[in-house]
């Protein structure tokens, strides 16, 4: 029911029609994109530890997406704090811990606990009995919906549908388990369902469909529409927005190339992976970070997590993850120095 890439190919006709206008688009220099890798890192590192060292929550902004980017990151060889990176994870487990009980008893918040799974996931952590709870949560969170729904004011990340329905299926799909499996396998269809059926409206929920499509058997077809049209909404600058009247950021751009990389039949070469790989390039600042304003309504107070960008440090650690770990995708898993 897991899968990392959908294996289709897309027709060339979907392909060079999103692509015609641009197809001479030049390769980005691949030292320019290890520099960038190698300049975020310690800035992730430092945001992760930072927010963990003050809350013992878990943090899809400061937990999560720093895994995600620092993970593969070191795949491709380069140098990542591997006590730290576990640190991290220990952190996000713990959280889960706290709460089993809980969320046994269906008290829980499925974009959070689905993001830590998905954290766990990433990281290579064993399924347990609290990954189960979690597991078992989701499954009952919601049931009489076709979809999983978690409205709130911190977009991008909280409000959307299409993420919430995402985290839920990819948890369940990594650490259900094995007694839970023909009841998820019930939910995932409902939802498929509702995907299909559902239109998004921003560039969040594009590229949230599109991962989605790989729980739910979705034909080339479908999954070739979901690429064009999140292919369609690249700007002229290379990147990609986070709505229409806003400007191209790297949380955006990073989320759409990661979502055409890992599930689009998509590589380095593809002219709209060049065109926002060097956007998100040209838009790196020196620090080695990349600056997104945020959207959200705090809730909670403000604190220093050692990530630039005041109090747009949350969205902006969240974005320069995505980014890293959009840029670490187009260079192959190999050594690329000395780890």
């Amino acid at each position: 029911m897991h899968h990392n890439t959908i294996a289709l190919i897309i027709p060339a006709f979907t392909v060079f029609a999103c692509a015609a206008a641009r197809a001479d688009s030049p390769e980005p220099k691949r030292e320019a994109i290890a520099s960038a890798i190698r300049k975020s890192i310690p800035l992730l590192e430092k945001g992760a530890a930072g927010s963990a060292k003050q809350r013992t929550c878990f943090t899809c902004h400061n937990q999560a997406v720093p895994v995600f980017a620092l993970v593969e990151a070191g795949r491709r060889g380069f140098t990542v704090d591997n006590d730290n990176l576990q640190r991290q994870l220990k952190h996000t487990a713990e959280h889960l811990n706290r709460r089993r009980e809980g969320l046994l008893k269906g008290r829980g918040k499925v974009i959070i606990d689905a993001y830590a799974l998905w954290t766990l996931e990433a990281g290579g952590w064993e399924p347990d009995e609290t990954t189960a709870a979690v597991s078992a949560f989701l499954l009952k969170n919601q049931q009489k919906s076709n979809h999983w729904s978690n409205p709130g004011s911190r977009p991008p990340s909280v409000g959307s549908d299409f993420t919430t329905t995402y985290v839920a299926l990819r948890g369940m799909a990594a650490f259900g388990a094995e007694q839970q499996r023909a009841k998820i396998e019930a939910r995932t269809k409902a939802a498929g369902e509702w995907l299909l059926s559902a239109t998004p409206v921003d560039t969040e929920d594009r590229v949230f469909q599109l991962r989605s499509l790989q729980y739910i058997d979705a034909d080339e077809k479908t999954v070739a529409k979901s690429v064009a049209e999140l292919i369609d909404a690249q700007r002229d600058d290379g990147g990609w927005a986070q709505t229409t009247d806003l400007k191209s950021d790297a949380y955006a751009t990073g989320t759409a190339l990661v979502a055409l990389l890992r599930t689009g039949d998509v590589g380095p070469a593809h002219p709209a992976v060049r065109r926002g790989v060097q956007f998100l390039l040209d838009t790196q600042l020196e620090d080695g970070s990349w600056h997104v304003v945020s959207r959200a309504k705090p809730f909670q107070k403000y604190f220093e997590s050692g990530f630039p960008h005041s109090k747009d440090q949350f969205i902006s650690i969240a974005g320069s993850g995505w980014a890293t770990l959009a840029l670490s995708l187009v260079i192959p898993e190999e050594k690329t120095e000395q780890r």
